[in-house]
């Protein structure tokens, strides 16, 4: 059974007020009174552009043709941009709701509390407008519904922000700008993403100058100002298939990010807690990027002797003795060489390809099903699978407390040996692979200045025409989601079977909880170090990233013509020429670390 996530975390913006209360020094009534007219100021700002969104979107319903319609869609959609860092930042599910994607809502934390919602919200009105014969029915239920849920958040939505969830907002905005904004993620058939981003700068300068006064450096808030606005003549001036992302992100959002940390120092703010990203961060492609604890629900507050846990783990990965037989160990199938693949298509003992653990941190659910909560929970299943080490946790548990050396490390490190410990101890050494260290990294970081023109191109692509990154968010390039990383994605594209001769029979998410809107779903693995992980899919169908490519151009599985009611991969053509594929593949293959 899957695990409720981390509780804590999506309560902690609710809680962490009461927390710093007792934690943070003590503060003026200057300040306190400085902070008040700051916030009064937002709530002005977000209050007035709610109220015109949800003005604009009724709008929709009043109007007498679909021109007339889509006018006031994007009247609508502006003011929606002018509140989306705010509202992304104090109501993460609400924002998702009526930002959600064209497609069914499956939320399954167990067998007995299964929700199937139908989507509403902004993407899907965009996409009903622009059907060949549009459904007016279907636009005034979803724009009622839209409407009314707005309605719920401008009724509550009296802000609470002290300095530190001011820097927070603006930190996930910039993310959620490079990462996300500008890939046509949430513009599906508009493709604004660039004019919107430009929209949702608007907003973070403003909450720059509302805070004006709060610097004691004025350099560091006129450069930050300066930079907010050079960012926005940026994307005012560029096309979305031709625009260069790489380029952006790389002098432009991690430009804003060292602004931002600047910005802390100055502000002398006292972060009470780290959420998915560190508090300094400089760069959205770095080991320095992640709080590696946000992705451990067992972490130990004071992380102590992590190095040699890693080292045991590491140890315990690579011994053969912990399976049944003697013969099997973790590395059997987990080839360091092969990004921790064993470069196997599913065979008659195990059904699907063996996924990389390389960053495999950086996800929320594990197998290719998504049918485990943590890592330490996907030992288990390893453990007891007869066709891999085919034993049980006791025995397991027996068989380290049989060697003198091992115990010695447990004691030392843990205090005992048990079941847990072992699977923990093996779980942080795989948390501790991948160091974003590939040539990409290192150009986007502008460490090296060595990506070729096509490599680029190939990065732009993947951001934009091709449209992979809103599947395979970076900087993981995998399915969890950016900027608040707390989900990871599944998804049905159609994979054919081994003999490319139909839909493959595995099920892939429906055999956790048979929920049958959940047939032939999986989750979105990482495209890092892509290069070594052939063969491709859940099955190992494909054998080089020219078949995977061309799998995606043709339109996924309906493009092939399988029967797949529920794909989330849009089934159109992405008409990709062969030097744009080739673009493609050299881009994927600069992701390998070195």
């Amino acid at each position: 059974m899957k695990k409720i996530k981390k509780a804590h975390v999506i309560m902690c913006l609710f809680l962490v007020s009461i927390i710093s209360c007792k934690q943070e020094k003590k503060v003026s009534y200057t300040e306190v009174d400085n902070n008040q007219a700051h916030v009064a100021k937002i709530q002005e700002y977000y209050s007035l552009h709610l109220s015109n969104c949800i003005e604009a979107l009724e709008e929709i319903n009043k109007a007498d043709v679909v021109s007339e319609r889509l006018k006031k869609y994007k009247l609508a959609r502006r003011e929606f941009k002018l509140v989306e860092p705010i509202l992304a930042f104090v109501d993460k599910e609400n924002y998702k709701s009526v930002n959600a994607p064209n497609l069914l809502k499956v939320e399954e934390e167990d067998a007995t509390d299964i929700k199937i919602n139908k989507p509403f919200g902004f993407q899907v009105i965009e996409e009903l407008l622009h059907e060949d014969e549009v459904d007016l029915v279907a636009v005034k239920e979803t724009v009622y519904k839209t409407v009314n849920r707005l309605k719920l958040i401008a009724s509550n939505n009296k802000l609470y922000l002290k300095t530190y969830h001011v820097l927070w907002l603006l930190r996930n905005q910039i993310a959620r700008l490079a990462l996300v904004g500008i890939t046509g993620f949430d513009s599906p058939v508009l493709e604004q993403s660039l004019v919107e981003a430009k929209i949702n700068y608007e907003t973070l300068l403003f909450m720059v100058k509302t805070y004006k006064d709060e610097f004691s450096n004025l350099k560091i808030y006129t450069e930050l100002v300066n930079e907010l606005k050079e960012a926005q003549k940026v994307l005012k001036e560029g096309e979305f298939t031709s625009f260069n992302r790489f380029d952006f992100i790389k002098d432009h959002a991690h430009k804003q990010l060292e602004l931002l940390a600047n910005t802390a120092e100055d502000w002398k703010v006292e972060f009470p807690l780290t959420m998915a990203f560190n508090n300094n961060i400089r760069s959205l492609f770095s080991k320095e990027t992640f709080n590696i604890n946000f992705f451990n629900d067992y972490h130990q507050a004071e992380n102590i002797k992590v190095g040699e846990k890693i080292a045991l783990g590491k140890k315990l990965f690579n011994d053969t003795s912990l399976s049944k037989d003697g013969v099997m160990s973790c590395a059997t199938c987990h080839i360091k060489d092969k990004a921790f693949t064993d470069g196997l298509t599913a065979f008659s003992k195990q059904t699907r390809n063996t996924p990389t653990l390389a960053y495999a941190v950086y996800q929320q659910s594990f197998f290719h099903d998504g049918r485990a909560g943590s890592l330490e929970g996907q030992i288990v299943g390893v453990v007891e699978n007869k066709n891999e080490f085919h034993t049980n946790l006791e025995n397991l548990t027996k068989t380290i407390e049989k060697d003198s050396v091992y115990v010695a490390s447990f004691t030392s490190l843990y205090g005992k040996v048990n079941d847990f410990n072992i699977r923990n101890a093996i779980a942080d050494y795989i948390r501790s692979l991948g160091d974003f260290s590939s040539k990409f990294d290192k150009n986007i970081n502008k460490k090296e200045n060595t990506l070729t023109a096509s490599e680029i191109n190939g990065f732009n692509l993947f951001m934009g025409k091709a449209k992979c990154a809103t599947c395979h968010f970076p900087p993981v390039f995998n399915g969890t989601v950016p900027p608040n990383f707390s989900e990871t994605e599944v998804e049905s594209i159609g994979v054919p079977n081994l003999a490319e001769a139909g839909l493959d029979n595995d099920l892939g998410v429906y055999n956790v909880f048979k929920t049958e809107e959940r047939k032939h779903f999986f989750k979105t693995a990482t495209v890092r170090n892509i290069s070594k992980t052939a063969p491709y899919m859940h099955n190992g169908v494909y054998k080089t990233l020219q078949q995977v490519v061309d799998f995606y151009n043709k339109g996924g599985g309906q493009g092939l013509g399988y029967n797949l009611p529920n794909q989330t991969l849009p089934a159109d053509k992405l008409n990709l020429s062969d030097k744009e594929i080739q673009d493609l593949i050299v881009f994927m293959e600069t992701l390998t670390d070195e």
